[in-house]
């Protein structure tokens, strides 16, 4: 495509994004929504408040569905789930939140990847 095509296209895409555009400044549901927005950030601002701490007080179960946990620093990283392994030749379990167990390692090492997966006895959360 020449340079001037490509222009001629883009103007054209102009074009039509700002009679999307004007169209929507025409919306009245539009017009609602940005004055509900604009009065609900003031309101935040007066007492202080975060979007979370909003969400947190209008639905207390959003935190829990979501899965992740808000750290002290504002964090947010959902914990590992705990997978417990038992060695069925020796009877050893095995409890760990991460893959760099040491000895989860050396059994994988010893008897392989796939071998030791199928030994996971339960996942908690």
């Amino acid at each position: 495509m020449s340079l001037l095509n490509e222009y001629i296209q883009k103007e054209q895409q102009l074009k039509q994004l700002q009679e999307d555009l004007q169209r929507l400044e025409g919306d009245q549901r539009l017009k609602s929504e940005l004055e509900f927005k604009a009065k609900l950030e003031a309101l935040m601002t007066e007492f202080g408040k975060r979007p979370g701490d909003v969400i947190a007080l209008l639905d207390p179960a959003a935190e829990q569905r979501s899965g992740a946990k808000v750290t002290a620093s504002g964090n947010a990283r959902r914990k590992r789930r705990l997978k417990i392994y038992k060695n069925p030749k020796t009877g050893e379990v095995i409890e760990t939140r991460g893959g760099n167990h040491k000895g989860l390692r050396s059994w994988k090492d010893e008897h392989g990847d796939e071998a030791v997966e199928s030994w996971l006895v339960r996942m908690e959360d």
